[in-house]
């Protein structure tokens, strides 16, 4: 069975983070992962794009009026993750977007975890 395509939001968020390196994206859990490299710094998920923050980064988005990332369990439990929406103007361009993925890169590699030997 072929693999459905990537909703128009990845692809346009491929397009806004074409500057930065090679991506690759990879569907998950009903959405979409950007990886720089081997590096996780983005989501898709219903429609928006997330990009990883965490406490040195997240005032920023904040700050910026995005959206943390909530989920709602079917038992009605909320989670957050540590992912927010980029700002909107952030979606006109990669220049736009760059400051933003930026921060998101950084993020990801502070919080990288170690590779397992094998």
């Amino acid at each position: 069975m072929p693999r459905k395509p990537p909703p128009e939001i990845v692809t346009h968020a491929q397009e806004l983070f074409a500057p930065l390196g090679t991506i690759r994206v990879k569907p998950m859990f009903g959405g979409w992962g950007f990886y720089l490299d081997d590096l996780f710094f983005a989501l898709e998920a219903w429609d928006t794009l997330y990009l990883k923050a965490d406490t040195q980064s997240e005032q920023a988005f904040a700050d910026a009026g995005c959206q943390r990332f909530i989920y709602t369990q079917p038992d009605g439990k909320t989670f957050s993750m540590g992912y927010w929406t980029a700002p909107e103007e952030a979606l006109d361009s990669p220049a736009a977007m760059a400051p933003w993925a930026r921060l998101a890169i950084d993020c990801a590699l502070r919080n990288r975890k170690p590779k397992k030997p094998r």
